[in-house]
């Protein structure tokens, strides 16, 4: 492997993932369609555990608090498919990997996000579920891309 190590490498696929998927959200917004409210992250992290967290109070900051989470959850995200057992990736890093990978981590809003926002398990009590379903599973897609190519801005950083 060449030079930069592991963690500046997870911490760029990250940020750039995640980053494309602000940016897609950017584009949902123009075309009409609701995306995830990051300070709603926030206040969810502030108070932990909440039925429904549009009813709860806000919190101190939780407009930052939320970005800084989403930013932190996609590097995380990242780390995980470094940390996949018998992963190669980063050696040999594919697009369907990360796609594979992206649309995999849709799990996360349809298990714990959507509930914990009241929509319910993969937006079941949402006002269009298949709707919000499918815009989850299209962001987490343009996640998987933007770790694709995350790894190939680092390359280019560090030669």
């Amino acid at each position: 492997m060449d030079g930069g190590g592991i963690l500046p490498r997870v911490v760029v696929m990250g940020v750039v993932a995640t980053a494309a998927t602000d940016l897609c959200a950017v584009l949902l917004r123009r075309l009409g369609r609701p995306t995830l409210d990051y300070a709603l992250l926030g206040r969810w992290i502030g108070h932990w555990r909440h039925a429904a967290i549009g009813d709860a109070a806000p919190v101190r900051h939780e407009r930052m608090l939320g970005w800084c989470a989403h930013y932190a959850i996609g590097v995380g995200m990242a780390g995980m498919l470094m940390a996949m057992p018998g992963s190669t990736w980063l050696r040999q890093p594919t697009l369907g990997a990360a796609l594979g990978f992206g649309v995999g981590s849709v799990l996360l809003p349809f298990l714990v996000m959507q509930p914990a926002f009241g929509a319910g398990i993969a937006a079941a009590r949402a006002p269009r579920p298949w709707q919000a379903r499918l815009q989850s599973l299209a962001t987490h897609a343009v996640f998987g891309a933007g770790l694709f190519a995350g790894v190939a801005i680092f390359a280019k950083l560090i030669i």
